[in-house]
């Protein structure tokens, strides 16, 4: 049991930093939704990959642990960019500085 909660800690820290990675990915001119499914998508690989790295990819035959994990990083992803990387203008920066800036002359 222990092991399951600390995995699920373990998740829900790497999911209050999965939107500043994210930001990094995603363009300022995306679609709203477009966003959502690369948070998501990007929310889940890690979600696995912190199975996997903590405790071996045979962790990964366990679904219970393996699913709230997953869970855990999605939903704390989700929620730390609603309520602390996107009003604080941190997400939306890394957004701007990360994007490639297209030439006057090219337009």
């Amino acid at each position: 049991m222990s092991s399951t909660l600390q995995l699920v800690g373990t998740g829900s820290a790497v999911g209050g930093l999965m939107p500043l990675i994210t930001a990094v990915v995603q363009r300022p001119e995306w679609s709203v939704r477009a966003k959502k499914i690369v948070a998501a998508l990007m929310a889940l690989l890690a979600g696995v990959a912190t199975v996997a790295s903590t405790n071996g990819l045979g962790q990964l035959q366990h679904g219970l642990p393996t699913l709230g994990t997953i869970g855990a990083v999605l939903a704390v992803s989700q929620s730390a960019h609603d309520l602390i990387w996107k009003p604080s203008g941190i997400a939306p920066a890394i957004e701007s500085i990360t994007s490639p800036k297209t030439s006057p002359a090219a337009e």
